[in-house]
């Protein structure tokens, strides 16, 4: 008491005149006891935290603030939104087709009556008991489903292909511990994951500088350059194997030089090169003015083109697609086979195609 009445009668830093007043201490000691339980102390710096805190929300504005929410959306039976949200209801936080949807069956003709026997009363007391185990089932994933965001699965899936192939794949392994984790710790593990990739990959090209005999970062810079050039007369020179392949069938040639130029312009090749050696490929569909068109992406429009498939028939093969890997969880080749009645050829690029894209998931 008597450093703290003296600090604060000579100042916080003067310690020659606390000590002067004290009578009893060095400047030096003064300074390091006041330092150490009055300044330093975790205990009496938590304890300002929460006083200030404790002032801040008395003094806050207990009111909350009205917002009027927005109108949820309400799409339409069987319309692209409604696939892309499995049938989801936002306005009645339902799906169209719930989890064990017939479940209620089991009770539509149970009456629970006077004259019903021990035996009978209590026999329908368990399958009452057995449809609120079903019903609490349905609760349960649906709160999976809400607390993980999964509603819109295409959306879900583009924040997925923002990792590295190796970290989706791990993605795709813990996904089904999720719901025992939780969101945020589910998140917080991938994530950890993802850092620890990045961490490796940087370490190998630190010892790949290393094994070169690079010790400073200006001479990495040079040693990423020099590679890069050198990989790109590698590919050079394989592209003149491809050259000698087409230069006898002047068709073919013209084909593979347009895909050249394609590639050399940042675009996607959209023809492939053909040969007199194997048979030739048909041209690509000209989908100008085909019902449907509007709603592909240009990923579509150019499988489209390739495969020589209207619009409309693969907006529904895709659709059939979808709704049969969200029923049974993945989809295998020979299922979508069975699904779409076509050339075995263009129901494999239309599967793969839905995999790479994200649509579809393999069983």
């Amino acid at each position: 008491m008597a450093l703290l009445e003296a600090v604060m009668d000579c100042g916080f830093g003067n310690w020659q005149d606390v000590a002067n007043q004290m009578n009893t201490k060095t400047k030096e000691e003064c300074e390091k006891h006041y330092m150490k339980h009055f300044i330093n102390n975790p205990l009496f710096a938590s304890t300002l935290l929460n006083l200030k805190q404790a002032e801040e929300n008395q003094h806050s504005d207990t009111a909350i603030p009205f917002y009027s929410a927005e109108d949820p959306p309400r799409p339409t039976f069987d319309s692209l939104l409604s696939r892309d949200m499995a049938g989801y209801m936002p306005a009645r936080a339902d799906f169209i087709e719930e989890f064990d949807n017939y479940a209620e069956w089991d009770l539509r003709d149970i009456d629970f009556v006077e004259d019903d026997s021990e035996l009978l009363h209590a026999l329908k007391i368990a399958v009452v008991d057995i449809y609120h185990s079903r019903l609490k089932e349905r609760q349960r994933r649906k709160k999976i489903i809400r607390d993980h965001g999964l509603i819109n699965l295409r959306k879900f899936q583009i924040l997925e292909r923002r990792y590295p192939k190796e970290v989706q794949d791990l993605y795709e392994t813990m996904r089904r511990f999720a719901r025992i984790l939780g969101p945020t710790e589910h998140d917080k593990f991938i994530e950890s994951h993802a850092l620890e990739f990045e961490l490796r990959r940087e370490i190998k090209r630190l010892q790949e500088y290393r094994t070169a005999g690079i010790t400073n970062f200006c001479s990495a810079r040079t040693y990423d350059r020099l590679k890069k050039t050198r990989e790109e007369e590698c590919l050079k020179r394989t592209m003149l194997s491809e050259v000698l392949q087409y230069i006898q069938d002047s068709s073919a040639c013209q084909q593979w030089l347009s895909r050249q130029a394609d590639i050399d312009s940042g675009l996607s090749p959209t023809m492939p090169v053909t040969s007199n050696s194997g048979r030739r490929s048909a041209p690509p569909l000209n989908l100008t003015g085909l019902p449907g068109t509007e709603k592909l992406n240009e990923k579509e429009k150019e499988l489209c083109q390739v495969v020589r498939l209207v619009p409309g028939a693969y907006l529904e093969y895709k659709a059939a697609l979808v709704n049969e890997c969200q029923k049974q969880g993945g989809l295998r080749l020979a299922q979508a086979r069975a699904l779409i009645k076509i050339d075995v050829n263009k129901t494999r690029k239309i599967y793969d195609f839905l995999i790479r894209e994200g649509y579809i998931s393999k069983a």
